[in-house]
């Protein structure tokens, strides 16, 4: 007997609430192993915080680290690479740079139970004070004490960017100097982030201009000057014109890790010319269709991957809207609502960065691209949260 699927009543905006009624989850493959992709996908994985610590979420860091973990067995069982203590982590923004050590620590040792298992960690600069500006010595020095610790624990490199930097540099030698110095010292090749302002305000100006265009010249003499020191580099400017662009300017060997959560699928199918492939904060949420999506493209059915891809980009673009850094609050709740973390809490607070009626069209989306795997138990959890907002569902 074919099971009814459930009904809420979900704010509409103008305070009315209304009824909706979900549809059915989307259909994924069971494949008897892990399953394989033509294109390198990382998942960029947020972090669980611990809702009964007695820390101050504003002041401090406090991981539940059984389920942040159990999370990232979650992405590696499906295929899906790991990208540590990158800003869907709050790196940065909550997450300071002693728990980020611990936390990459954790997973490295967590991911040799998945044989080739991807994992890369966020090397930067978050340690530095605020507020003050730096020496490129400075810069440099911060630069290799995380990458030092980081390698020490045997992990690999994802280079990002520095609010230090982008505060102290003078000019687009300042950055040069800065990458020259640093990835002639690493012990493999790295992934090169470039975090755009949308995503971060402090990272306005990088490489030394406000023009995207200009700054995408001065970061390609970078990387072709370290060329054997790089596997790609994740551009994250929402824009695909400017990736695509780039992508076809890229030295011979160096990846486009496609960071745009508005394009992904055009960037990752690609075209005559190339294509890129994925690390990307999105997966985190998407991640059961993002794996049978990429297992679709690597049997050459493009079609099959657009179909299952195709509808969660409308959900992407509603999670990484303006202000954009904000995006974070709606991948926890997806992972809330999806029964694989039991609260909605969050490093910083952040669960109440976005409004009610954000998580109510989220929700929507999600339902609507068929990523709420057990449409019950999203229904019985959406009417708790919309209890704790005044909202009778």
């Amino acid at each position: 007997m074919k099971h009814d699927l459930p009904t809420i009543n979900l704010p509409m905006g103008s305070r009315e609430v209304k009824p909706y009624s979900l549809r059915a989850p989307l259909e994924l493959p069971k494949t008897d192993g892990p399953p394989v992709f033509n294109r390198v996908a990382y998942s960029a994985a947020h972090v669980v915080a611990d809702p009964f610590s007695g820390v101050n979420p504003w002041l401090g860091a406090a991981l539940d680290w059984d389920a942040t973990l159990a999370y990232r067995r979650h992405l590696w069982s499906l295929g899906l690479g790991v990208a540590e203590a990158m800003d869907t982590a709050q790196r940065g923004m909550g997450l300071d740079w002693k728990t980020s050590l611990e936390l990459i620590g954790r997973s490295i040792d967590a991911a040799r139970d998945f044989p080739d298992a991807k994992l890369a960690s966020g090397a930067g600069t978050d340690h530095l004070e605020a507020n003050r500006t730096y020496t490129v010595d400075e810069v440099v020095a911060a630069y290799e004490a995380q990458i030092g610790a980081i390698e020490k624990l045997g992990g690999r490199i994802i280079l990002m960017a520095s609010r230090a930097l982008a505060a102290s540099a003078k000019s687009p030698d300042d950055y040069a100097k800065v990458y020259d110095r640093v990835l002639s010292q690493v012990r493999a090749p790295v992934i090169i982030h470039w975090l755009g302002e949308m995503f971060d305000p402090a990272l306005a100006g990088y490489w030394g201009s406000a023009d995207h265009w200009q700054a995408m010249e001065t970061c390609l003499d970078m990387l072709r000057r370290n060329a054997s020191k790089i596997d790609g580099i994740k551009i994250s400017l929402l824009s695909k014109e400017k990736e695509i662009a780039m992508r076809r300017k890229l030295p011979a060997g160096i990846r486009m890790y496609t960071g745009d959560d508005f394009n992904y699928a055009e960037l990752i199918a690609g075209d005559e010319h190339g294509h890129s492939d994925a690390l990307l904060g999105i997966f985190d949420a998407i991640a059961p269709a993002a794996s049978a999506a990429l297992t679709a493209l690597a049997h050459d059915d493009t079609a099959r991957f657009h179909e299952i891809l195709g509808p969660t980009v409308a959900l992407s673009r509603h999670i990484f809207q303006a202000p954009t850094r904000f995006y974070k609050t709606g991948v926890v709740f997806m992972a809330w609502l999806n029964g694989l973390q039991d609260h909605f809490v969050m490093v910083g607070g952040q669960q109440s960065a976005r409004s009610l009626q954000h998580l109510a069209e989220l929700f929507r989306y999600a339902d609507q691209a068929g990523l709420l795997r057990d449409p019950d138990l999203a229904v019985a959890r959406m009417k708790h949260f919309l209890a704790t907002q005044g909202v009778a569902a």
